[in-house]
């Protein structure tokens, strides 16, 4: 699975570097408010989806570009051929593809493939995490307070931007320092690299989080959603990072939610 991975990640990789800082008038489409596609996109995943399927036909996919396929294997390939679109239309040097594997809703095996500095994030269930081929290790850091934390903003989830703030300004006051740079798949490789402490974001798809999430873990890091629970590739709601990070941003989720709750 993850040499089939790789080698999709490359190709869509390579028509992703064709396609930068070159996109012509017209090849960028709005597909709701601040959310957009381009022709890079499509053609990447259109790639991927050929590759994984000319190794492995019985499999199933969901990308986030519309392919579509059930299968008949029993595994699913979960995809995002170019995270942070908004970054590659841009010209902003932060953006990746995004490939996982799962079985009976469980991901396997996922890549995240960084073509612009040549790193590839690899790991498999129970046997680790890697960054071309060297072991990653996850932050050991026992709570947020002096953290160095990444995030996304909730930009197609707007009723979340009151809850979003004051996890923020509360984070804010605790951790060393908090970036946002508009990849979740690339934030979380990097928390599973130990580069951040951790991370946390709302509303984000299956395809954001799903190689990114068994990166951490084999890295000895965790994910949870907000209520604490192993629901983020469902609600789309993530907190991952070390276990004391990922315990800190959840209390302090709670406080802010039961401030608002008694008007405070």
């Amino acid at each position: 699975m993850i040499d089939a991975a790789m080698e999709a990640a490359r190709r869509g990789g390579e028509i992703l570097l064709s396609w930068w800082r070159r996109l012509p008038a017209g090849a960028v489409e709005e597909k709701a408010q601040n959310d957009f596609v381009s022709r890079a996109d499509r053609e990447s995943e259109a790639a991927i989806v050929e590759t994984l399927l000319a190794r492995h036909p019985g499999d199933g996919v969901l990308g986030e570009e519309g392919a579509s396929r059930k299968g008949t294997s029993g595994r699913e390939w979960v995809i995002d051929p170019l995270d942070g679109t908004s970054n590659f239309i841009a010209g902003f040097p932060f953006w990746c593809v995004s490939i996982a594997a799962r079985e009976k809703g469980r991901v396997v095996a996922g890549v995240v493939w960084d073509p612009l500095r040549g790193e590839m994030y690899s790991a498999e269930r129970g046997a680790g995490a890697f960054r071309n081929g060297a072991r990653l290790r996850a932050s050991a850091r026992p709570s947020a307070r002096g953290a160095f934390l990444a995030t996304g903003f909730p930009f197609r989830a707007h009723e979340m931007i009151d809850p979003y703030l004051a996890i923020f300004r509360a984070l804010f006051l605790e951790a060393k320092a908090i970036r946002r740079a508009g990849s979740a798949a690339l934030d979380l490789a990097n928390v599973a690299a130990g580069v951040f402490d951790g991370f946390f974001e709302f509303r984000l798809s299956a395809w954001d989080i799903a190689a990114g999430a068994i990166l951490i873990e084999e890295a000895g890091g965790e994910l949870r959603d907000f209520e604490g629970g192993p629901r983020y590739l469902e609600t789309g709601d993530v907190v991952a990072g070390s276990p004391g990070v990922v315990a800190s941003i959840l209390e302090i989720a709670r406080d802010v939610e039961a401030r608002g709750r008694s008007g405070c």
